[in-house]
């Protein structure tokens, strides 16, 4: 004997449709086309620096960008890995990354109170224009990797969205770099880092309720 099919699964089933599968490659692509975007418009309204054309950029300024491409690259990497959570996913790479990038600002502070304050030593007015600069220059990719976590099903809320917001600074921060004339150790570590650091807690704080499902 038989029994009949239960009419509840059989509607739950009726409503049920195919879902693309998350592909690591396709977030990240999503991702490199909001930074690249960002880095074209700001080429385009602010230009290059001069000075990486005619070889006046200091070492520092290679090193910081650096670092801080590197950190926004790992930790977007790290977000699009989170839309699809693995079992005993460890984020130390990064952590490491991050860790490098913190000995900017410990430097530049460290100089601040050998050599002066950071008015007198770094142009103030300019170093915050950079930040706020820096800081909203990483909206786009922000955007990307929330729309990216909504199509997944992330677990851990607060994290996903501070490494949501440490992505956005650095790649925003990177980006806004290659147009900034000052290539000083203090400028570069404090106000260049900076995004990272205010995008990161605003991230955890905002991000988590923009992808709770």
């Amino acid at each position: 004997m038989t029994r009949p099919p239960n009419p509840l699964i059989a509607q739950l089933a009726s409503e049920l449709e195919p879902v693309r599968p998350l592909r690591m490659r396709h977030g990240l692509t999503l991702v490199a086309l909001a930074a690249g975007l960002t880095i074209g418009v700001i080429l385009v309204l602010q230009g290059l620096w001069s000075g990486l054309a005619n070889g006046q950029a200091a070492a520092i300024f290679f090193i910081a960008n650096g670092l801080l491409a590197l950190v926004g690259v790992a930790a977007a990497r790290e977000v699009v890995r989170m839309a699809t959570p693995r079992v005993g996913a460890r984020q130390d790479g990064l952590r490491w990354l991050m860790a490098a990038l913190a000995i900017l600002p410990v430097t530049a502070l460290l100089l601040v109170v050998l050599e002066g304050t950071v008015a007198g030593h770094d142009h103030a007015a300019d170093g915050l224009h950079c930040f706020v600069a820096g800081t909203g220059s990483g909206a786009g990719v922000a955007a990307a990797l929330v729309v990216w976590l909504r199509r997944g099903a992330p677990v851990a809320l607060k994290e996903a969205g501070f490494y949501t917001g440490v992505a956005a600074g650095a790649l925003g921060s990177f980006a806004y770099g290659l147009s900034c004339p000052f290539d000083t150790t203090g400028h570069l570590g404090i106000w260049h880092v900076a995004p990272v650091a205010v995008s990161a807690a605003i991230g955890r704080i905002a991000v988590p309720a923009l992808i709770r499902w």
